[in-house]
């Protein structure tokens, strides 16, 4: 289990699940290393700021990670962590390795518009 303050998805059905009852939702799939931490941090920070979108994270390393490393989105991906954002059940965007607020944000905002 990650050691963060979000909630963690542990299988297909939590993501499936959770898919079905939020319209906007951000997973970052990584470890408790270098390059994910700083996101990690981030999503925590951002949580109440953006109150209509579901912060989840889910450990990379469990065979239930296959449905956001077999994404064809992350298909190119070479570094950890794999950060998706969700909208309506769909992938709007998909970004890997470390990431600061301010890029979060502007995906967010992007993507997440109110």
């Amino acid at each position: 289990m990650l050691n963060t303050k979000l909630k963690h998805l542990t299988s297909r059905q939590d993501l499936d699940d959770l898919l079905k009852v939020s319209k906007n939702v951000m997973v970052c799939c990584g470890r408790m290393g270098p390059m994910c931490i700083p996101v990690y941090r981030v999503m925590e920070k951002l949580q109440a700021r953006y109150s209509h979108v579901a912060f989840r994270d889910m450990e990379f390393d469990i065979s239930a990670a296959d449905c956001i490393r077999g994404l064809p989105e992350c298909a190119s991906f070479m570094g950890l962590p794999f950060t998706v954002y969700f909208k309506d059940g769909k992938v709007v965007k998909a970004t890997s390795s470390i990431q600061n607020e301010k890029q979060v944000v502007a995906v967010l905002d992007a993507v997440f518009k109110e």
